[in-house]
């Protein structure tokens, strides 16, 4: 099969596309032709090694975490899904969706993709949604309340912010300027320029006092302190990338990771059908692009999904 590959960490620029075995499924999972992947920035991350004391990829590197295809093979005790059925999936540090054929574990983490789906909606779905609905699980705000989501434009923040406002939130939303009117048809309830003063303070003016939490999709260790000030004091900090455990004036931290419990890709999935949550994807590649993707999409300011179609 043709894949993109890293044949050792490195910049995006010396992944190749080469010749690889087509996988064979063991016991519990599933071969899936791929249709549509899409991109993030762990993607980055597993390629170029920057953090590869905590997350490792083995080499040769296949990478891509989101998948959409048709089954093509299933291994032994698979009982969900046939050949022939169409899935979607979060593939974690494995990655290999960028490539004509993925192996993907027979799990939660993977569900059918509705009809109404095209194969790269499909794939703009599993990371950001799941890794939006785990990082609200962990968000503590009283009912109605309100949620500043810095980051608010790219993969993960578009589905957090319309999961927040279906949770009946007050959702300020930061980005450029010009992502305001995309923000609001999110269901943003205000939108901040990020790059036009102090986000803290511009937060503190609509919402006097503070809001209940921030979710900070942006910015990682010490310099989520300055988003933490726009927390109200006892409030919360909640972010997928890692800092102090508390700030200033006694507003907490709690960090938190894509999970996929029992039902949920499904329902997400679901709701993407019905038109209840929208799939918002910035720019669509070929197959034989998906390096330059990759490129572009580690350069540029996006907002929603990049996806690479096969």
């Amino acid at each position: 099969m043709k894949a993109l590959v890293a044949r050792s960490y490195g910049p995006l620029e010396e992944l190749e596309y080469t010749d690889l075995p087509t996988p064979v499924p063991g016991p519990g999972q599933l071969l899936v032709r791929m249709e549509a992947a899409s991109l993030n920035a762990v993607d980055k991350v597993l390629v170029t090694g920057s953090m590869r004391e905590t997350i490792p990829a083995t080499h040769p590197f296949v990478p891509g975490v989101d998948i959409s295809g048709l089954i093509e093979a299933v291994g032994e005790g698979s009982t969900r899904f046939a050949v022939g059925d169409p899935v979607i999936a979060w593939n974690s540090i494995p990655s290999g969706a960028l490539a004509e054929f993925a192996l993907i574990n027979d799990a939660p983490s993977a569900a059918r993709r509705p009809a109404a789906l095209t194969p790269a909606q499909g794939a703009a779905l599993p990371t950001g949604a799941l890794t939006a609905a785990a990082l609200l699980d962990i968000t503590r705000v009283p009912q109605h309340g309100t949620v500043l989501i810095v980051g608010a434009s790219g993969g993960v923040g578009s589905f957090t912010v319309q999961l927040a406002k279906q949770a009946g939130l007050t959702v300020l939303a930061s980005g450029r300027d010009s992502d305001s009117d995309f923000l609001r048809r999110l269901g943003a309830d205000y939108t901040l320029d990020y790059r036009a003063g102090d986000l803290a303070q511009t937060a503190h003016h609509l919402v006097p006092g503070g809001v209940d939490a921030v979710i900070d999709l942006a910015h990682a260790g010490p310099a989520l302190a300055a988003t933490a000030a726009a927390a109200k004091p006892g409030g919360q900090l909640v972010s997928p990338l890692g800092g102090p455990a508390a700030f200033d004036r006694e507003v907490s931290a709690a960090y938190g990771g894509t999970r996929a419990p029992e039902g949920r890709l499904e329902d997400l999935a679901g709701q993407a059908a019905r038109g209840a949550l929208r799939i918002e994807i910035d720019s669509d590649y070929s197959f034989g692009q998906a390096r330059q993707a990759l490129i572009d999409y580690a350069a540029n300011h996006i907002r929603g999904k990049v996806t690479v179609t096969f």
